[in-house]
């Protein structure tokens, strides 16, 4: 029933979004001829949210705005062949597709149920309440938002969204975003009134509990993000949420998954790394893991050796083609699950909280439970051996020990993921856990410096001091439409429009 419910909705968002789209005058020029007497001048704002929440999988598998990249940043993934993006060649990439889909989709949800003229239309109250489908689409919102600020640093936020009303939308500090996104996720919570479920909500199927938890969960992760910026800030909202009597995500039922029912909708990883041979498992992370006896590699991978990152592509032709792919054969079917934010990175978080003394609880347990978390949500055994273990036991852990990812062709040189601290054992353990979403374990560590991730010994990004970028660059696009507010924003960055010019919270 969920998938078939699922394709109707999918072909209806089409028509949809196209109702949604008030730019195009195209149209006009045909007069009445191509009018439905008949039809709907108002979204079906159902279809719109199935429509944002079916782009999801696309951010962090790489089919949007460059996650595939920053999955290479974190030494994810290997490049077997064609090695530019592990060389560190420019990231220029375009964040527009966004800002035009799932965003858009999504503030049009919201518009709708905020206008009298339309919030009370058969088209948008068939797809649940007013402050149901508001809360909903304003969570989602922030999650989109967060991933574009986590790759770009200052990007349009306030004055975003607004179509033709403002073509030149300015770029907002990060700082400012990041201060908005909270506050969306409270507003979120809040607007949540009790009435109909929302309905085209293929994520959570309305239940307005878990939706509640999943904005806490992100209001924990995006105030830790934050903590070497503002780390009074990050204390405050941080203990705001995780006290929140709507809870967080504790449990694999509550993680925010996005199922594919396959055929006319794939799973992204398949769609990406399925039958292609130039993206191997990356010998750094599977270093850490062998060395750590985790049992969840086997899943991380399919069968073979772990591929050295960083080679360039006279030495990357040379190594035998029997090397792992990126995710087992059961992770890369078409119909495989794609978990977007998890139990166990959200009880993870959790524990580092309560280790920095912003939350009180048992920062061990929490650490435990959300590695077993990330075991039990993998299939992968061993967990209790695994976290009582000398390289993971939380007072004492060593961690994934030293020279990972080393290769014969000395590409990386030195790297470690040695722990020493509690807080050391937890971002490594997040790293790990975040696999195979590149965002969040490049952005984990550029926060933290664990793993001890080390550059390719042939990078490219010389003028960068050929270090792990540490953002996108802005792309051209945004040069040619939006020249100011760019330059405003190219201005604030203290190198510059550059890889490795640090965002706010990178510090």
């Amino acid at each position: 029933m969920k998938h078939t419910f699922f394709k109707s909705l999918l072909l209806l968002s089409a028509g949809a979004y196209l109702l949604a789209g008030s730019s195009c005058k195209k149209l006009e020029d045909f007069g009445d001829t191509n009018v439905n007497p008949n039809g709907s001048i108002t979204p079906i704002t159902a279809a719109l949210l199935t429509s944002a929440e079916t782009n999801l999988a696309g951010v962090i598998s790489g089919t949007v705005s460059g996650g595939t990249k920053a999955g290479l940043f974190a030494q994810y993934i290997s490049e077997t062949q064609y090695t530019d993006a592990s060389l560190y060649a420019e990231p220029t990439l375009n964040m527009a597709g966004t800002y035009t889909g799932p965003l858009m989709d999504l503030q049009v949800i919201i518009n709708k149920n905020l206008d009298p003229a339309t919030s009370g239309s058969n088209e948008v109250q068939s797809s649940g309440s007013n402050g149901n489908q508001i809360a909903v689409a304003t969570i989602l919102k922030a999650y989109y938002f967060w991933t574009i600020t986590d790759r770009w640093g200052d990007v349009p936020y306030s004055e975003a969204l607004q179509g033709a009303g403002n073509l030149s939308p300015a770029f907002d500090k990060q700082e400012d975003i990041y201060t908005g996104l909270l506050q969306d996720l409270k507003d979120g919570i809040a607007s949540f009134d009790g009435g109909p479920n929302v309905v085209g909500d293929i994520m959570y199927n309305g239940n307005q509990s878990n939706w509640k938890k999943l904005a806490n969960t992100l209001r924990m992760q995006i105030a830790l993000r934050m903590v070497n910026a503002n780390p009074t800030l990050a204390a405050s909202e941080f203990a705001a949420a995780y006290n929140d009597p709507n809870g967080f995500i504790m449990t694999n039922a509550e993680n925010f998954t996005l199922d594919h029912p396959g055929g006319s909708f794939k799973n992204p990883y398949f769609l990406i790394y399925d039958g292609r041979s130039d993206y191997a498992f990356s010998k750094t992370l599977g270093d850490v893991m062998s060395n750590m006896g985790d049992g969840r590699k086997n899943l991380y991978k399919s069968t073979g050796a772990d591929f050295p990152y960083g080679l360039v592509r006279a030495d990357a032709i040379t190594l035998p083609t029997t090397y792992a792919k990126f995710l087992s054969a059961d992770m890369l079917k078409e119909n495989a699950p794609v978990v977007i934010v998890s139990a166990a990175t959200s009880l993870l978080a959790a524990a580092e909280g309560v280790e920095r003394g912003w939350v009180t609880g048992n920062a061990a347990s929490l650490y435990a439970d959300g590695i077993t978390a990330s075991f039990d949500q993998w299939g992968a055994p061993g967990a209790a051996a695994y976290i009582a273990s000398p390289s993971v036991n939380y007072a004492t852990g060593t961690g994934g020990g030293t020279a990972i990812g080393s290769n014969p062709f000395n590409s990386i040189v030195g790297a470690d993921a040695l722990t020493t601290t509690p807080l050391q054992r937890i971002a490594l353990q997040r790293y790990i856990a975040h696999f195979p979403d590149g965002i969040q374990g490049w952005s984990e560590w550029r926060r933290t410096g664990i793993p001890n991730l080390k550059p390719t010994a042939f990078a490219t990004n010389t003028d960068a001091g050929s270090a792990i970028p540490r953002r996108y660059t802005y792309f051209i696009n945004d040069y040619s439409l939006n020249p100011a507010q760019v330059a405003i924003a190219v201005s604030r960055l203290s190198g510059g429009d550059k890889m490795n010019s640090r965002m706010w919270w990178d510090q």
